[in-house]
């Protein structure tokens, strides 16, 4: 089955400072379940990236495997594109990063590419402090394979074939933050505002930036107990999971004030409680960070915004103090200068 996109172009959208519209960071037609929490943040991912005026060829799209990694398809498709394999996605994204270092790396990934498969990889690329922006799609489960539990669900959460998690999930950003990364964040894929403000801020930062993004599954993660479930705040209707069916829900807004929570209605009509953090959180400080988080865990709220940045750390090329000119625009005769400097290379050695 194809999806053909209407070309028409409304003659008064707005242009930004490069000439381009919103409508010129848009992908193909999404064929993701309707009212998918994915699809809010790639409308989200358009508008920050045409917020900043960003040429779009400037930027590379990486992803691994999963609901989430389909979802560059949908956004920047003027961009350059890289689709991995499970988990690998941090280490594409390095040896780009090595080759270019003068694209904008935006990576799409999934509680399950990230969490479970990836972990090692994801735990690597934060200490080498790569350039780049990491974002993780989280539902808390394996939306491709049917549902099946994800590494960062809830202890105690029932997926939709009643399985229950007997473990403590991983929590991301505490990981992040105890690895080093320079710039953690977590949102909700309903509220936009909040979601593109991070953005635009985590694509300006220079280092390692993580967004850990809630971003509900309508299919498989609908039921009680989930802490993933989606926000049918606008109807307050509880939809039973019917097998096979995959029912038509239009995505949510969440404008939640800084410095308060709010409890958001899921589809069965059990609760998620999030609390956007407000001007007095201390996001210079890694320890308050990972303590706020804890304590609001505690009360069974999420807690998010932005966590931490540390915008004075050095990056990746910085420590190993790689080319100014980028490895794939240097000569050949740079790159490969002949015998006489690898000689004097290694008589400096003797």
């Amino acid at each position: 089955m194809s999806y053909a996109k209407s070309t028409f172009r409304h003659p008064n959208l707005k242009v930004n400072d490069i000439g381009l519209t919103y409508r010129d960071y848009e992908g193909v037609v999404s064929t993701l379940c309707a009212g998918c929490g994915h699809d809010s943040i790639s409308a989200a991912i358009v508008h920050a990236c045409a917020e900043l005026s960003l040429p779009p060829h400037k930027i590379a799209k990486m992803s691994g495997i999963g609901c989430s990694s389909k979802a560059p398809n949908y956004f920047l498709g003027r961009s350059h594109g890289f689709n991995s394999v499970h988990g690998r996605m941090p280490s594409v994204t390095t040896g780009a990063n090595i080759a270019n270092k003068d694209l904008t790396y935006l990576a799409m990934s999934g509680d399950g590419d990230t969490a479970s498969i990836g972990l090692g990889q994801f735990a690597h690329v934060i200490r080498r402090r790569l350039n780049m922006v990491y974002m993780v799609a989280n539902n808390g489960v394996y939306g491709l394979t049917k549902g099946q539990l994800a590494a960062t669900s809830d202890k105690g959460a029932r997926n939709k074939a009643g399985d229950i998690s007997p473990f403590n999930e991983i929590d991301l950003c505490v990981m992040a933050l105890q690895l080093g990364a320079s710039f953690v964040a977590r949102c909700f894929s309903g509220d936009r505002q909040q979601l593109v403000s991070i953005l635009k801020a985590a694509i300006s930062h220079e280092g390692f930036a993580f967004i850990d993004i809630i971003s509900p599954c309508v299919t498989f993660n609908n039921q009680a107990n989930s802490k993933r479930s989606y926000d049918y705040v606008q109807q307050h209707i509880s939809t039973a999971a019917i097998s096979d069916f995959v029912p038509v829900k239009d995505e949510i807004s969440c404008d939640l004030p800084a410095g308060n929570y709010d409890d958001i209605c899921l589809h069965d009509g059990s609760l998620i409680r999030l609390y956007k953090s407000d001007e007095n959180f201390k996001c210079d400080d890694k320890l308050h960070a990972i303590n706020m988080i804890e304590k609001h865990k505690v009360k069974n709220q999420i807690l998010t915004g932005l966590l931490y940045v540390n915008p004075a750390i050095d990056t990746y090329h910085e420590v190993n103090q790689t080319s100014d000119t980028p490895l794939n625009q240097l000569r050949e005769d740079v790159l490969c200068p002949g015998q006489r400097v690898l000689s004097s290379i290694n008589e400096s050695f003797r």
